[in-house]
C-alpha cells in the first residue's frame, strides 16, 4: 500500500511537471514577431535628436539599428522620455531601452542592465567665473538645473545635499534654464554639453566639478537572462570589431577606452 501511495505520488508530480506551461521567452518572442520595440530618446543630442529632416538619429539610435540588424528583425523606436523611460519598459510599451541610462542600485531593483556600450563623463556646469568645486560640499548654495530623475539628480540629491537643485521635466529644460539665467550652473553629461556649447557658442559651459563617469546600459525587463546574455553577446561582438567605437568616436567625438563591467 505504501509503495502504490508513493507511485500515485510520483505520478501526480509527473503529471504537474507536464501540465507546468513553458515559460515564456522574451528572446524567441521579438525573433518570431520580427519586430523589436526601443525606446530611445530624442530630445538628446547627440544621444538621440531628429535631423533636419525629422528622422531620428544619434548614437542611440545607431546602436538601436545595429543591434535590429543583427537579431534579424525590424526595429521600432518608441520616443521616450528621462522621467518614463523606466515606467514605458514595466508597462510593455518597448522591449528594451537603448537611451543613455546609468545603472544604479535603485534602477537594478526594477530593470536588468547589460555590460556598458558607450561611457560619458558626469559634471556640472557653469559659467567661466563661477569657482571650481574640488568636492561635492563647495557646490552648497549653488543653484544647479538638473533633469528630474536622471543619475545626476540621483547622485546630486545624496552626495551634496546643501545644494541648491532646481529639476526640469527633461535635458531640453534644463538647458533652457540654464542659458536663461534661472540657475548659476547645470548639471549634465560630457557628450550632451559638448552638443550644447556647439550650438550655442555664445554661451559659457565650462566644467566646474567632475561627478564621475557615466557608462550607458541597455536595459530590459528582469527575469529574462537568455535575451541579457544576447545583448552582452552583440555588444562584445561590436566593441571587437570596432563597430561600436566607431560610432562613439562618430558622436562623441572621443575615442571608447576600456570600459568598466557590471
Amino acid at each position: 500500500m505504501k509503495r502504490l501511495v508513493q507511485f500515485a505520488a510520483a505520478a501526480a508530480m509527473a503529471i504537474g511537471v507536464v501540465a507546468t506551461p513553458a515559460k515564456a521567452d522574451q528572446l524567441q518572442d521579438i525573433l518570431s514577431a520580427g519586430e523589436i520595440r526601443v525606446g530611445i530618446l530624442l530630445d538628446v543630442a547627440p544621444w538621440g535628436f531628429k535631423d533636419e529632416s525629422g528622422e531620428a538619429t544619434g548614437l542611440d539610435v545607431e546602436v538601436a539599428e545595429l543591434l535590429a540588424n543583427d537579431l534579424g528583425v525590424d526595429l521600432e523606436i518608441v520616443q521616450v522620455t528621462g522621467p518614463n523611460r523606466i515606467p514605458s519598459l514595466m508597462a510593455d510599451k518597448v522591449d528594451i531601452l537603448i537611451a543613455a541610462i546609468g545603472a544604479t542600485p535603485e534602477r537594478a531593483q526594477q530593470v536588468a542592465f547589460s555590460q556598458p556600450y558607450a561611457a560619458v563623463e558626469l559634471g556640472v556646469y557653469g559659467a567661466a567665473d563661477m569657482p571650481v568645486a574640488e568636492t561635492p560640499d563647495e557646490l552648497a548654495g549653488t543653484s544647479i538645473a538638473v533633469a528630474k530623475g536622471t543619475t545626476l539628480d540621483l547622485w546630486l540629491t545624496d552626495n551634496a545635499p546643501e545644494a541648491n537643485l532646481i529639476r526640469f521635466e527633461d535635458v531640453a529644460s534644463t538647458l533652457s534654464a540654464y542659458m536663461a539665467g534661472q540657475a548659476q550652473s547645470f548639471a549634465e553629461n560630457s557628450a550632451i554639453v559638448a552638443e550644447a556649447a556647439k550650438d550655442n557658442p555664445d554661451v559659457e559651459m565650462e566644467r566646474k566639478f567632475l561627478i564621475r563617469q557615466s557608462p550607458a546600459h541597455v536595459a530590459i525587463k528582469q527575469g529574462e537572462p537568455d535575451f541579457l546574455r544576447w545583448i552582452d553577446t552583440f555588444l562584445f561582438s561590436n566593441r571587437l570589431n570596432g563597430k561600436l567605437p566607431a560610432l562613439q568616436e562618430k558622436w562623441f567625438n572621443v575615442k571608447q577606452d576600456n570600459l568598466p563591467r557590471i
